[in-house]
């Protein structure tokens, strides 16, 4: 059983793969009941990276106890216990549970199965009620499962945490085991391989060792703190796509981090989107008025809702301020497309659970745009929107994606606009990435509220998916903004609006190019391209004449004064993934070179300092990898 409930066709549509984990979790259950039979199980269910089971007892689970865990898991298969399914009525349902024999081992006199009654209470009248059973061990479960516990060999156990019962903090708090499985020993082995090496490019330790963010809980969690290098890092990504941007004749603009109520009222986001935005913000004079009124705090919640109070908002997007920016002037056809680009900061409320480093944040940048264009100019400028997208995955070396088409689903209430605006909208995407060339999906009931959009899917070093660059096409908000241009026709039209991210965030782009690059990053990204080492302080003076003149020509380079022996110095500088070090002794000097050594390839020899920063000056500008 799952917290969430699905249909008994849901359930059947498990891949090979769900089937052996959800089999697994079994196979974990009964190992632990055989440890502690005083075990009381919830639900287990496969999940994306293994499976989980939660239960309840007085033993409380640490990672020591793994081993013994999975050594009873391993008799479970070489026993190899058929799972059998058997079809029960709800009287023998609730009577299994109440003896305790449901999601036990036998039949256990006062201690009755208590979640299993409950969630035999949650299974519709007339829905088919079934177990499964594998040696002794018997569930409430709809399956479905493997034949045999032997193909349950390929297991590890991964973790253990708390978490309350179906998600309510109220009911209580259970243990949650987590593991994973593989059909084969050599597939197991490879994803463990796989979670060490992200282990080591954790951008959280990675950050936090390379100086790069802070999260400090007096700000606030999710809230992420650029400490000078991880800013570098920041401004290199905005300088690049900055560029990009004024040759396809973009115009900056800067906005607001907030914005009345109304403003999103009228765009949709509150209230479509008002379970992921920060609270409403009152004006101070009603709540001054509602203070002497002795207004309770429902009452202001319900007055900033129904419009009865104005308020502001924290701004969850940019696309509205931007809007209003269009409108703010009068267009002809032969001013669009207008093309608005701003570095703008978002908020929105994720629950702190879900919150991780950069990757999950409450406040976040984008690199966002918004262009308004006629609807015979669509075709042109998402193309080149998309085009802008591979361009900044192929530079940072991010080749191997593809591309989500995320659509509206018909049958649902959550999105805005008539449904011909729809249809041309997803129809002119479907057009442009068919003409991208690459691999792509169409997603229903993925789309954005407003309109439909392409999402562009990159697979890290790792093998992990990231979901990053967005382009989406919008003829909804237009018309909810009552924006309008002069045609040729010297008519009023409504434009087209197109939002386009290539980063996404740069928080989240950043923690993962952390991890991408190990924080060895390419010397056009690295916060610090050089350290200058001199041998003793005998060359020191030379030493700092090469950083002001690396300085001098825009190198980020800094120089190690310290008294540690240059070998402490390389070793050093190669912790802090400093793409090059400049060693200078004596030689050196009299020869007017430094000697190169490079944080990969190691020493380069020597050089002297111009043909050096020639080089340093070509590779940055190329942003080669």
């Amino acid at each position: 059983m799952s917290a969430e409930r699905k249909t008994l066709d849901e359930r059947q549509q498990m891949t090979d793969l769900e089937r052996l984990r959800h089999s697994c979790a079994h196979v974990m259950a009964t190992a632990i009941l055989r440890i502690w039979p005083d075990a009381q199980f919830a639900y287990g269910p496969p999940i994306e990276t293994g499976f989980y089971y939660d239960f309840e007892m007085k033993h409380r689970i640490t990672p020591d106890d793994f081993e013994k865990i999975e050594a009873e898991m391993k008799k479970i298969a070489k026993e190899n216990q058929k799972f059998e399914r058997r079809v029960i009525s709800r009287e023998e349902a609730k009577a299994m549970a109440e003896s305790g024999r449901l999601g036990g081992l036998s039949e256990r006199p006062g201690n009755p199965s208590r979640f299993k009654l409950d969630l035999i209470d949650k299974i519709p009248e007339g829905e088919e009620i079934s177990c499964f059973q594998n040696g002794e061990f018997i569930d409430l479960c709809a399956g479905p499962h493997v034949g045999y516990t032997a193909k349950c060999k390929n297991v590890k156990l991964m973790s253990v945490s708390s978490s309350f019962y179906l998600g309510d903090e109220s009911k209580g708090s259970l243990q949650r085991l987590y593991g994973t499985a593989f059909e084969n020993k050599e597939l197991l082995e490879q994803h463990l391989v796989r979670l060490e090496e992200a282990k080591k490019r954790d951008h959280r330790r990675l950050g936090r060792e390379l100086h790069l963010f802070h999260i400090d809980e007096e700000v606030g969690q999710g809230l992420i703190l650029w400490k000078p290098k991880g800013a570098l890092i920041r401004r290199s990504l905005q300088d690049f796509i900055t560029a990009e941007l004024d040759k396809q004749g973009y115009s900056q603009v800067f906005t607001p981090h907030i914005g009345k109520l109304d403003l999103y009222r009228t765009s949709g986001h509150f209230p479509y989107y008002q379970e992921s935005q920060y609270p409403a913000i009152a004006e101070r004079d009603v709540l001054e008025k509602l203070a002497d009124e002795d207004a309770t705090c429902s009452q202001l919640i319900n007055g900033l809702s129904d419009g009865t109070y104005e308020g502001y908002m924290l701004k969850p997007m940019n696309c509205p301020h931007h809007i209003k920016i269009f409108a703010s002037e009068h267009r002809s056809y032969r001013d669009l497309p207008v093309r608005l680009a701003e570095f703008g900061t978002v908020y929105r409320w994720e629950q702190s659970g879900e919150l991780g480093g950069m990757t999950r944040v409450r406040g976040f940048t984008q690199d966002d745009a918004h262009l308004f264009c006629t609807p015979d100019q669509v075709a042109e400028e998402v193309t080149k929107c998309l085009d802008l997208v591979k361009k900044v995955l192929g530079t940072l070396g991010m080749g191997d994606y593809r591309v989500r088409l995320s659509l509206r689903d018909p049958e649902s209430d959550k999105y805005v606009g008539k449904a011909e605006n729809w249809d041309k909208a997803e129809n002119a995407l479907r057009s442009a990435v068919q003409v991208l060339g690459v691999e792509y999906t169409e997603e229903l009931g993925e789309a954005a509220f407003y309109g439909p959009k392409i999402d562009f899917v990159v697979k890290d070093v790792i093998g992990r998916d990231w979901q990053l660059g967005t382009v989406q096409v919008d003829y909804n908000l237009p018309e909810r903004f009552k924006l309008s241009y002069i045609g040729a026709d010297n008519t009023q039209h409504t434009p087209v609006m197109i939002h386009r991210a290539p980063f996404g965030s740069l928080e989240r782009f950043t923690g993962l190019l952390i991890e991408h690059f190990e924080g060895k990053f390419p010397a056009w990204l690295a916060p610090e391209q050089v350290r200058v080492l001199p041998i003793s302080e005998k060359t020191l003076e030379t030493a700092e004449a090469v950083t002001a003149k690396l300085a001098d020509a825009g190198i980020r380079v800094t120089i190690d004064r310290d008294s540690d022996k240059i070998g402490a110095k390389i070793r050093n500088a190669r912790l802090e993934r400093i793409p090059y070090m400049l060693v200078i002794g004596q030689r050196e000097e009299e020869e007017g070179t430094v000697s190169v050594r490079h944080r990969d390839k190691d020493d380069l020899g020597s050089k002297p300092v111009d043909e050096f920063l020639a080089e340093l000056k070509a590779e940055i500008a190329e942003r080669r990898l």
